[in-house]
């Protein structure tokens, strides 16, 4: 093929760092354009893989979030900025990556990832990179990936430490390497396992990582080099020490085994004991809340206590009672911020989960302490019952 028949003027410049590497050239180049890769998860880890993976000229690059941009993200999150906070993370993402390149195709998934939608999102994509924090989703992107016969290329991260590898790719006999069912038969006990929200993280370390990650998505799609199929890379930021490991596939794996068990996607969360432990959900104390509200940020109060409990004190709240909020999830927006509140943050707390569960809800929040917090923090003098 003539190298102007299917990059144009623009795009050869562009590219032209790529392009004069005696290993890499003009054939490498035109296969990340024709390729298509599925970056699941727009935070720490995405936001440099996505960035990289823009840049690099990969024609297609699909966005599955279902956040939107905090203050506490921007510490690590190099795709936002401040006027972002509050704006849906996909849309963000979507402005910044053209910005970045106009040459490429970016496709929006503004969803939770979950059995009931991953592999209709990933069966058109030719690599799926995972940039998750929690388990269940971990598990669940695996499982697609290797129920569609997808590469997965994956890493994470925790306080100072990072790890990447690349799964179920195949080798040049035709098989498939390890993946993620290899390496952790069995999730850890519930909370064994803090998140970055909940054990911190410092903020270079995603853009190592993610990074690490990019160059593995590149090196899939174009076979430079070698990969990180059945090697599991770890880096130590504190000590800038790395290792690499080996890893083998497993007998007993229920995908893929000798004797494969499992033929479609699972209950995720109920697998990873995530139900059994009374899920944790997002919380938003009133301080913050109203901070949001001084800022600008769009954000729908609502109130799940009774009627006659609303009429003795409010905030000016939509309600909506707990026992009827399944029937009226149509009111509830999924493009802003969502705060749900009660008398002290249990019966919200369980109506988040009940629209996390059977909507696939990612937008909402828990008043911390319900409007009895409230009350008492903000100093209001309304009527306490």
């Amino acid at each position: 093929m003539n190298q102007n028949s299917y990059f144009s003027k623009e795009e050869l410049k562009r590219y032209n760092r790529h392009i004069i590497i005696p290993d890499f050239g003009m054939e490498a180049q035109e296969k990340l354009k024709k390729s298509s890769v599925l970056v699941v998860g727009a935070g720490g880890l995405g936001s440099p893989a996505l960035l990289y993976l823009a840049a690099a000229g990969v024609g297609h690059i699909g966005i599955v979030d279902c956040d939107v941009v905090e203050d506490s993200n921007l510490q690590r999150q190099v795709l936002f900025n401040v006027d972002e906070i509050g704006v849906l993370k996909t849309e963000a993402a979507k402005k910044r990556l053209q910005a970045l390149n106009p040459y490429i195709k970016i496709t929006l998934h503004h969803t939770q990832f979950t059995s009931q939608n991953a592999l209709e999102i990933a069966k058109d994509y030719d690599v799926l990179a995972d940039g998750t924090d929690n388990f269940p989703t971990r598990y669940l992107v695996n499982d697609t990936a290797v129920l569609l016969g997808k590469v997965n290329v994956y890493a994470s991260i925790f306080q100072f430490e990072g790890q990447v590898t690349v799964f179920n790719q195949l080798n040049a006999q035709g098989e498939r390497g390890p993946n993620y069912r290899d390496l952790f038969p069995q999730p850890p006990d519930p909370g064994a396992v803090p998140n970055c929200s909940e054990a911190g993280v410092l903020g270079v370390l995603p853009g190592i990582i993610g990074s690490l990650q990019a160059l593995e998505v590149i090196k899939v799609i174009t076979g430079v080099g070698e990969t990180l199929n059945g090697r599991l890379y770890l880096f130590d930021a504190l000590t800038f020490q790395s290792r690499t490991f080996n890893i083998k596939r497993n007998a007993a794996n229920p995908l893929n085994g000798e004797h494969p068990t499992q033929t479609k996607l699972i209950d995720y969360e109920q697998f990873c004991g995530v139900k059994a432990m009374e899920r944790v959900v997002k919380q938003v104390t009133p301080a913050e809340f109203v901070n949001w509200q001084n800022q600008g940020v769009d954000v729908q109060l609502i109130d799940v206590r009774e009627p006659h409990e609303y009429e003795l004190v409010n905030i000016g709240s939509q309600l909506i009672p707990l026992g009827i909020i399944g029937e009226h999830a149509n009111k509830i927006d999924q493009n802003k911020r969502v705060v749900i509140m009660c008398k002290s943050g249990v019966r919200s707390a369980k109506a988040i989960r009940l629209l996390e569960d059977k909507y696939g809800m990612g937008n909402l929040y828990n008043m911390e302490g319900g409007i009895l917090n409230y009350i008492n923090e903000m100093e209001l003098d309304l009527p306490v019952y």
